[in-house]
């Protein structure tokens, strides 16, 4: 054998090719560096595809059971940190089949069998993407967990509401928590419908004609727990809008996470101070002592911005490949596994910092008193009165115009000056213009009464029990 030969021996393919691969063709196309994280996936798909061979006459028993063997070897040595992974071995697929091979003999290469390396890395990153989908599940329920609880706590606290960042009406503290509940729930419905679409075997499929071994792709399918068989070979290979469509609901996550994170950072400046943060999560400056960051917010936001890249990045990676499998796809991996990181962490970090959340009561009253927050209110009383909406708002604003310029907030102004703009006004008035009054008004479902904020948090809790 000569020495090129030597050199190739170890590739799979390498029969063909007169001379070895450079050594910065290795480096730039090898995946084993970071695809090494699917060998749980992989033994597990290489176990399912040898049970089927075996049960269809494809592989002898004793074949069989040398695979089984040698596989749950494979994954002892790798959780013990003990396996070998080579960058000669291109990928996760190879070391462990070449490892195999080494511990059973001519077994191991029958397990390849009515298989390829395209339906097996599809295969791979569904089995494993499943599993994370669950974990990011479970993250954000107990997320949600951790906003309901700290809502009923806080149902009677009063927050200025804002729209256009403008002081709007007073909302419950609890309700505005709830309004990030709500997105959650909606986030952790949307992964648990893209693992449907991730649940699907693309092995059998082969390169992507399939093949002409009679395999019983259904029974694979049903010991690996998967809901259905892709129908098609070539799609099978190459499809890859399950991954763009965890890193599109992945993206909303973390978009939520930002605008919490907008408003987290702007409550606890000294210009609103309405929160504290524990300190924890929070860091100080290298010169001014006195400073006190929100940096896991800040750098939450910026983290948005690096899983929204990676959609964009996933969909540029598809949108020119013609079918089917392209070695385009292996720059699929990374992108798909630092948004799974990046999601779980933040996940887990956000709950254990919104747990500590402390609100202050005082200074977002005040602000809530600054913005004639109740001035709606007072324009629905005028209309509950007789008068048509469209005069009530012209005769509040200029209610609102009288107390701004006095430096007051509305309910500060006396009975006889807001009678002075309605005859209809009453001493009944300062019951609306409160902003107890005006929380407890809107006492309709989805609405920000204290009342409705503690049924929706019984609500939520039995949704999440």
């Amino acid at each position: 054998m000569s020495d090129n030969q030597l050199a190739n021996k170890s590739q799979a393919w390498s029969a063909l090719f007169s001379e070895p691969m450079s050594d910065l063709v290795k480096r730039y196309t090898a995946s084993v560096g970071f695809d090494q994280r699917l060998w749980r996936a992989d033994i597990a798909g290489s176990l399912a595809h040898a049970e089927m061979l075996a049960a269809q006459g494809i592989l002898s028993a004793e074949d069989h059971a040398a695979i089984q063997r040698g596989l749950n070897d494979i994954a002892a040595e790798i959780e013990a940190g003990q396996f070998e992974w080579k960058l000669d071995l291109e990928d996760v697929h190879l070391n462990i089949e070449a490892r195999l091979t080494e511990r059973v003999g001519i077994a191991g290469k029958r397990l390849h069998t009515g298989r390829s390396r395209n339906d097996q890395v599809a295969t791979d990153v569904r089995l494993w993407l499943r599993g994370e989908i669950d974990e990011i599940a479970g993250l954000l329920t107990a997320l949600q967990r951790v906003l309901v609880e700290k809502a009923g706590e806080h149902a009677d606290v009063i927050l200025p509401g804002f729209t256009h960042l403008q002081v709007a009406q007073p909302v419950s503290f609890g309700h505005h928590l709830l309004a990030y509940v709500e997105m959650f729930a909606r986030d952790a419905e949307r992964m648990l419908d893209v693992r449907k679409r991730v649940n699907r075997l693309p092995l059998g499929a082969a390169a992507l004609a399939g093949t002409s071994y009679p395999l019983d792709r259904e029974r694979v399918a049903a010991t690996l727990g998967m809901e259905a068989v892709c129908q098609n070979s070539l799609d099978a290979v190459s499809d890859r809008d399950f991954a763009i469509e965890f890193s599109a609901a992945a993206s909303l996550v973390m978009l939520h996470i930002s605008r919490l994170s907008e408003e987290l950072i702007l409550w606890m400046s000294q210009n609103f101070g309405f929160i504290t943060l524990p300190d924890a999560f929070c860091t100080g400056s290298s010169i001014m002592p006195q400073k006190k960051n929100p940096d896991v917010p800040e750098l939450a936001r910026g983290k948005t911005g690096r899983v929204v890249g990676h959609l964009v990045g996933l969909v540029t990676l598809m949108k020119g490949q013609p079918l089917a499998y392209n070695k385009d796809n292996q720059e699929d991996k990374e992108p798909l596994f630092d948004t799974v990181d990046t999601l779980k962490d933040t996940l887990r970090i956000f709950a254990d910092m919104l747990a500590g959340l402390a609100p202050k009561p005082e200074a977002m009253r005040a602000a809530a008193l600054r913005g004639h927050a109740t001035a709606t209110d007072l324009a629905d009383y005028l209309v509950k009165k007789g008068l048509p909406f469209r005069d009530a708002h012209e005769v509040v604003a200029h209610a609102v115009k009288t107390a701004t310029a006095k430096g007051v907030d509305l309910a500060a102004l006396s009975l006889d000056e807001l009678k002075a703009f309605d005859a209809r006004v009453e001493a009944d008035v300062f019951d609306v213009l409160s902003l107890e009054g005006s929380l407890n008004a809107r006492n309709v479902l989805g609405g920000t009464a204290p009342a409705q904020v503690r049924a929706q948090v019984a609500r939520h809790r039995t949704r999440l029990a």
